[in-house]
């Protein structure tokens, strides 16, 4: 219903208003939905609150890594595509936005949208999954399920996932594959910082962010997908036993 009124001209009034507002209720859904399934569990409460907005846990590399590492890689990604041509105006920053949300400023977006996913993602849906199998193949699954997650943005008018549709089937592609090492490292960051929810939702936000910050070519953010897919790769071998043991780090036994 969204994405159909987006399309409605004019798109002022109650129509922005209303198209606006079913995509917040469809952003915030997981997020209540995660938290009506845990009120009903004390120990998943107990657990909740020993994890929400708490610094236990962190150590500075975990820290840098979590708020730097999206920034480092799309401006390596940047410099490399130098070398294919590309013009150094990228380095430039953004005077606006590449999309547009109705209610919200898109800069806003950026920061709300983070925060109410991951407090679905990580208070409950992660950690499902991985009570049941180990990391590796938690992240290859909640990639696939992030993938069809973002779909449905694809069909609302200006919005980042529709505008990138737009620029061809390689960059929505690309987005798409693009998940899988996102949600691979963040878990990573996650569990090896005793499952602190502020890891990925500031991960989630810096991944927004800074791929917004400058006037990055596409071709840019496919050389990035490339990079974060190496280093999940390295990380991936270098710490097997981390992402295929069965046992949960940081999460004590029932």
């Amino acid at each position: 219903m969204a994405a159909y009124l987006s399309h409605k001209t004019p798109r002022t009034g109650p129509m922005a208003v209303s198209s606006g507002l079913l995509a917040l209720v469809g952003l915030v859904s997981p997020m209540l939905i995660a938290f009506s399934m845990m009120g009903s569990d004390p120990q998943l409460r107990r657990d909740l609150f020993k994890r929400a907005f708490t610094f236990n846990g962190l150590s500075t590399p975990y820290v840098l890594t979590t708020c730097f590492l999206m920034l480092g890689s799309i401006l390596l990604a940047q410099s490399i595509s130098l070398l294919f041509g590309h013009s150094p105006d990228q380095f430039s920053f953004a005077e606006t936005t590449s999309f547009s949300f109705g209610l919200f400023p898109a800069w806003f977006l950026l920061f709300l949208a983070p925060v109410f996913e991951e407090l679905a993602w990580h208070t409950y849906g992660t950690d499902c999954l991985r009570a049941r199998f180990n990391l590796l193949t938690t992240s290859l699954i909640f990639g696939v399920f992030w993938v069809i997650w973002h779909m449905p943005l694809a069909f609302i008018k200006d919005y980042y996932h529709s505008n990138v549709v737009v620029t061809g089937w390689v960059y929505s592609l690309n987005f798409a594959i693009s998940l899988f090492p996102f949600v691979i490292l963040m878990n990573w960051l996650y569990f090896k910082t005793n499952r602190n929810i502020l890891v990925p939702i500031i991960f989630h936000i810096t991944a927004g962010l800074f791929n917004e910050l400058f006037q990055t070519h596409p071709d840019s953010k496919v050389i990035q997908t490339v990079l974060l897919l190496v280093l999940s790769l390295y990380l991936i071998h270098k710490e097997r036993l981390f992402f295929f043991d069965r046992a949960v780090p940081g999460r004590e036994k029932a």
